[in-house]
């Protein structure tokens, strides 16, 4: 039966494979699952940290600022 969700190889060293089956094991999940749910958060720190670096690079003290009543007229 075919499914809908992509399957990834991935390959860990001892200590990583054996830290995220004991995750696992603790939340009583499959290991597939757990990888899962830590590949989505990495993804969403790569993500913040882009954005953060775009927010950084807007920032400047040369900046004009008007009020908010001013933006929205």
């Amino acid at each position: 039966m075919p499914t809908a969700k992509q399957r990834i190889n991935i390959t860990t060293d001892p200590n990583t494979e054996a830290a995220l089956k004991r995750i696992a094991k603790r939340e009583g999940v499959p290991v597939a699952t757990k990888a899962a749910e830590f590949v989505v958060i990495g993804l969403e720190l790569e993500e913040d940290m882009a954005l953060s670096a775009i927010a950084d690079s807007r920032s400047s003290k040369k900046v004009k600022y008007i009020k908010h009543g001013s933006a929205w007229k």
